[in-house]
């Protein structure tokens, strides 16, 4: 069962990915020539209309295969043949769907769950918090200048800067009031802490409220991949603490087997949350400048934008290409770590 809904999930991600790209194709007259899900030799497909669709050995990805996409073609409804702007549109509308997707499921779970206001529950006596003033019953709304509108947000934020001092701002009684925080080491957790709790209850949300904090997730998902990145690339974290499809596939495995003691409710809410990283993820990474991802192919269209000259299609071909080994060559070793760590533990 882990595994079916480990698949499924990966597989909503995927689908709505290059269903965008599709969309929006058809929508610019591009003849799709292949839509599929998975990697690797087809085990199903079929055709209907001038499109074949495809599932394929490994369900770790997907495409949407367009005339004159990376090659030459005399087809008038080609790719390449298509304005700038429409092929522009074309490959961002794919990282445009996973955010849409974040929005929609970000939506349903709060309006079902509800969620985290940033209410300090209780502040432990000696902390920094409680030297800053800070009292049960605040409500931070800044960090730094860092609107926060979830408990979940005040914790990613100490966690990125740890040791920094913090300006915070809070409401008290209906009234704004700031403060200077600097967070302790705490050698249990080996992290820099204020010292306080939030509340373990959750904030019930009408329709409205849904909406607006369904934008505030996206926002929060974008800011948690951002920052992740950046540590990767001052080198605070390395390739084995990442995760690939085998880590993720064990990861949404664990949260399944931890929240079937607590009810359907609470698997499909866990269920909900894991979609909603994955599909945001999937949405960032994919507009990075790097060849072969969405984002590398955006840059090349605001450079001929920019310049007035395109890129021969030949070099942009092979410059995706070298992108795609080296993303290939980078899935393998993260792959090899994932499963190194299953046998360690």
């Amino acid at each position: 069962m882990r595994i079916i809904i480990a698949i499924l999930i990966f597989s909503i991600v995927i689908i709505f990915h290059e269903l965008g790209h599709f969309s929006v194709a058809k929508a610019c007259g591009v003849r799709v020539n292949e839509f599929t899900l998975g990697l690797g030799p087809t085990i199903w497909g079929f055709t209907k209309g001038e499109t074949t669709y495809c599932l394929k050995l490994l369900p770790f990805g997907g495409s949407c295969v367009m005339e004159g996409e990376d090659e030459e073609s005399e087809d008038a409804r080609a790719f390449q043949k298509k304005k700038l702007w429409q092929k522009f549109l074309i490959v961002f509308a794919g990282p445009f769907f996973n955010f849409i997707l974040a929005f929609v499921l970000s939506v349903i779970m709060i309006a079902c769950a509800g969620y985290y206001k940033p209410l300090v529950h209780e502040v432990r006596t000696g902390s920094p918090a409680e030297e800053a003033g800070l009292m049960a019953g605040d409500e931070i709304v800044k960090i730094n200048g860092y609107n926060v509108h979830f408990y979940n947000e005040i914790t990613v934020y100490t966690f990125f800067h740890p040791g920094q001092d913090l300006n915070i701002t809070y409401d008290r009684n209906g009234k704004r009031e700031q403060t200077s925080v600097t967070p302790a080491y705490d050698k249990s957790t080996k992290r820099y802490l204020m010292g306080i709790t939030g509340n373990a209850s959750r904030e019930k949300a009408g329709v409205l409220t849904s909406l607006k904090y369904g934008f505030y997730e996206i926002k929060y998902q974008v800011y948690v991949v951002f920052m992740s990145l950046k540590e990767l690339i001052l080198g605070h974290v390395g390739i084995n603490d990442m995760s690939g499809p085998v880590g993720i596939v064990k990861t949404i495995g664990d949260t399944y087997q931890q929240s079937v003691a607590s009810g359907i409710f609470y698997v499909v809410m866990n269920m909900l949350s894991i979609t909603i990283l994955l599909t945001s993820n999937l949405g960032v990474m994919n507009l990075l400048p790097f060849p072969a991802l969405d984002g590398g192919r955006l840059l090349i269209f605001l450079l001929e934008g920019i310049t007035k000259r395109k890129i021969p299609e030949k070099v942009e071909g092979t410059i995706n290409m070298v992108g795609f080994v080296l993303l290939m060559g980078l899935m393998v070793v993260i792959m090899g770590n994932d499963i190194r760590k299953l046998f360690l533990h």
